[in-house]
């Protein structure tokens, strides 16, 4: 089976990508399966799945996968460095490629929620860069993606030092980048022009999450530290005070929609939807910005 940096080669026109997120719960997992289901008429080039934080929902991860690839998806997993080991990454791995699976986006990952003390400088692997490192030396048949940060990660100290660290992940190895969620169109255009002066030529895939309310934008602003224009800002707020969450939603997709068109514009080769396992919002957000 071709790596998804394979495919992103040959293809041509504009394409969806989507995000699942494995229910904690079993008895949620037929909705789960209903869902991606009716998204697979969106021909998606590829679903990624999510990754507990500290390998918990490792297991979870790999069995939702397997029965994705069974129900005709191409995937890609998750693999984060909290709590990872050589070995147990090795076996994870070597589980992906036994059930189908020829691709990874590596990430660091968030600290465990109950370790508010984490040390990232203790483990063997402390950045994604490692991982890519670790896993084109090991595996270098396993296709991998990286993160990037349109607005920088907000650990980072500076844009620059932001870039310079995306910019040693493609570096290593990247077949692609996938964004991290964000609102500014601007700063997915300068970050792909950064890597175009550097000479990567690496597809660089934007994100796109649409709001569902302004508790969920807060969340999102705390978590990933995204800007939000101010006039997007104020169209939400306008909304939320005409009519309430139903209003912020339909402003929220109006305001994805116009992301998309610009993003297709500016030369994105696809999109990347974060699906939040909601099958009416990605599907309705497709067929209104034309994909």
């Amino acid at each position: 089976m071709p790596t998804i940096g394979h495919l992103l080669r040959e293809r041509r026109e504009p394409f969806i990508s989507l995000e699942f997120f494995p229910p904690s719960d079993p008895a949620q997992l037929p909705a789960f399966y209903e869902t991606a289901e009716r998204l697979q008429a969106l021909k998606p080039l590829f679903a990624s799945v999510t990754y507990g934080a500290g390998g918990g929902k490792q297991q979870n991860t790999l069995a939702v996968t397997a029965d994705l690839v069974r129900r005709g998806f191409h995937v890609m997993a998750h693999l984060t460095c909290v709590g990872a080991e050589q070995e147990r990454i090795l076996g994870f791995l070597d589980d992906l490629r036994a059930c189908g699976v020829h691709d990874v986006l590596a990430l660091r990952g968030d600290a465990p929620a109950d370790q508010p003390h984490w040390d990232w400088e203790a483990g063997r692997f402390r950045h994604a860069l490692d991982l890519v490192r670790f896993i084109r030396r090991q595996t270098p048949d396993m296709g991998v993606a990286v993160a990037g940060y349109p607005c920088p990660h907000p650990e980072s100290s500076t844009y620059a030092a932001d870039r310079h660290h995306l910019a040693e992940k493609i570096a290593a190895g990247a077949d692609f980048v996938v964004t991290q969620l964000f609102f500014d169109v601007r700063e997915y255009v300068e970050l792909v022009r950064g890597l175009r002066a550097q000479g990567f030529t690496t597809p660089v895939i934007p994100g796109i999450l649409p709001i569902q309310s302004f508790d969920s934008l807060r969340r999102v602003l705390r978590l990933c530290g995204a800007n939000i224009p101010g006039k997007f800002y104020l169209e939400l707020e306008e909304a939320h005070n005409r009519g309430g969450v139903e209003a912020v939603r339909e402003a929220g997709l109006r305001v994805a929609v116009r992301q998309i068109r610009r993003l297709l514009d500016e030369g994105a080769p696809g999109i990347h939807l974060y699906t939040l396992n909601k099958a009416d919002m990605c599907l309705r957000l497709a067929e209104e910005a034309g994909l």
